[in-house]
């Protein structure tokens, strides 16, 4: 007997001296935090003085931040598809904001973010917001398998919420299965009437422990008016202020049970999202209501990731990347104050608009990249685009993408990393119309589109004329310019109009 427990201990010493000679040789794991909402200015290494987010500064203070990063679009759906593909999400069919019954808008075919890493030999997994689809061209079946979805395109386990938190259904979904889910009760979703005699938030506001201010009036879940009908799967049922611990402890847990090997995790927090119910750590906390609250969970959240790293010693061998998915909302359809708690905070920071806006604050968003020992400590001007992250990852795990994939992203790991300081040559953004950006230029194409959006506050950026601006001179995007700089003019619409009709970047 002491035999064999000698046996086992030596060969468990022998595995884990194993696992940590592979960690310690491997390539580094990647962390992803992929933020809601979030604007430029909502985070005080950005500037912002109303609130403080020390989790998010120290990442800073450690790594890169960015102060010319960009999602690829001004909402989540597309930016989600453009982070984990490679491509604009304005070049492919059905990319728009995704219902919560969408099937899954992915080519299952097609190379993404961690298929190609898994390739690499990373384990890979998704934890949070998805919003990309699930299911097949019936949509999705709540109470069967759920696929084709997160592993069908490259993840090895997913907890994920499958649209946003405002959407029907109100569940998470494990791998291929609505968890916690009681086959006695099941769900029945709809997103064109109601179903039975479900209350509703238009019919029984007086249920409502959070009223709308614009839609979000259908299914009532936790007392909060949802968008899309829904009945059934009580037990499954999330609770709107546990989100955030929920899904950071299962990105803990996706951490700790791959310590030992490289790996991916996309984790993509519902915050600042709404609707906005933070956590008792957090409510009341930021003295500018439950938006500010849920920006103070959002950087606990980013705390405990770090605090996880450091405690399994991977932070020095470990790419962790900050960014958010679009630009600041501060109302998106729920009378909770967030607008009138403000207290002068600017979300969008120096930028004008917002989420949604063609201006520069719908895609100028927060991003920091720390690489320990890999990536320089301090601030970089480089224009970069999330769209770039499977090319540079295609780079540093020595795979050439083939000609179809990622069509739109290239090797920026040195921008990333802060050696490069310049960054793109140039980088389209999309929201109701296509921008470009090229050095201190940024060209918007004419459009007919509301100029605002009085529920949002937001100014959308549309104008029937050309719009030109000196982003150098003029951040803010104030003094359009086109009328004083027509060879400009004519020289980005027609580069713009060539990328565009090149169906590819390169």
């Amino acid at each position: 007997m002491k035999s064999i427990l000698g046996l086992a201990l030596a060969i468990g010493i022998a595995f884990h001296a194993h696992a940590q000679k592979r960690a310690a040789t491997a390539g580094p794991n990647i962390v992803l935090i992929y933020a809601d909402d979030l604007g430029y200015g909502d985070i005080s290494c950005n500037g912002a003085t109303k609130i403080r987010t020390p989790n998010i500064d120290r990442l800073a203070s450690q790594g890169v931040r960015f102060t010319n990063g960009h999602a690829s679009s001004a909402t989540c759906t597309p930016s989600r598809y453009s982070i984990l593909t490679g491509q604009y999400a304005w070049r492919k069919k059905g990319t728009g904001i995704a219902p919560g019954d969408a099937s899954l808008i992915i080519d299952t075919a097609v190379t993404t973010l961690p298929s190609l890493l898994r390739k690499a030999g990373y384990a890979t997994g998704a934890v949070g917001k998805w919003h990309l689809g699930i299911g097949d061209s019936k949509g999705p079946d709540w109470n069967g398998e759920l696929k084709p979805g997160p592993l069908e395109i490259g993840f090895d386990y997913c907890w994920i919420m499958p649209a946003t938190a405002d959407r029907v259904p109100c569940v998470y979904v494990e791998n291929h299965r609505v968890a916690n889910l009681d086959p006695a009760d099941p769900i029945k979703v709809s997103y064109t009437a109601p179903i039975g005699n479900e209350p509703t938030g238009k019919k029984n506001p007086e249920l409502l422990v959070m009223h709308s201010s614009q839609g979000h009036n259908n299914a009532i879940v936790n007392g909060i008016g949802r968008i899309g009908f829904m009945q059934g799967g009580t037990a499954a049922l999330w609770k709107d202020d546990s989100i955030a611990a929920v899904l950071t402890e299962k990105a803990q847990r996706f951490i700790v049970d791959h310590k030992t090997a490289p790996f991916f995790l996309y984790f993509a927090t519902h915050d600042i999202h709404v609707p906005r119910v933070p956590g008792k750590a957090f409510a009341g906390k930021s003295g500018m209501g439950v938006r500010g609250d849920a920006i103070l969970q959002l950087d606990w959240t980013v705390g405990r990731i770090m605090h996880t790293l450091d405690s399994l010693h991977l932070s020095d061998n470990t790419i962790f990347i900050f960014t958010s998915d679009n630009g600041p909302v501060v109302d998106d359809g729920y009378a909770d104050q967030a607008r009138e708690l403000l207290g002068g905070h600017t979300p969008s920071g120096i930028y004008r608009g917002g989420k949604y806006s063609n201006f520069d604050a719908g895609t100028r968003v927060p991003l920091i990249i720390r690489w320990p020992g890999k990536s320089r400590q301090g601030v970089s001007n480089a224009l970069v685009s999330q769209v770039d992250l499977l090319g540079s990852f295609a780079a540093l795990t020595g795979q050439q993408l083939q000609h179809e994939d990622g069509p739109d992203s290239f090797d920026m790991m040195a921008a990333f990393t802060g050696k490069d300081l310049k960054g793109r040559e140039s980088v389209i953004e999309h929201a109701g119309m296509l921008s470009i950006i090229k050095g201190n230029w940024k060209y918007i194409t004419p459009g007919n589109g509301a100029r605002y959006d009085s529920a949002t506050a937001i100014e959308l950026g549309n104008d029937p004329a050309p719009q030109l601006y000196d982003l150098r001179k003029d951040p803010g995007e104030k003094n359009n310019v086109a009328a004083q700089y027509p060879a400009v003019v004519k020289e980005l619409s027609a580069q713009l109009k060539a990328l565009k009709d090149a169906g590819r970047s390169r």
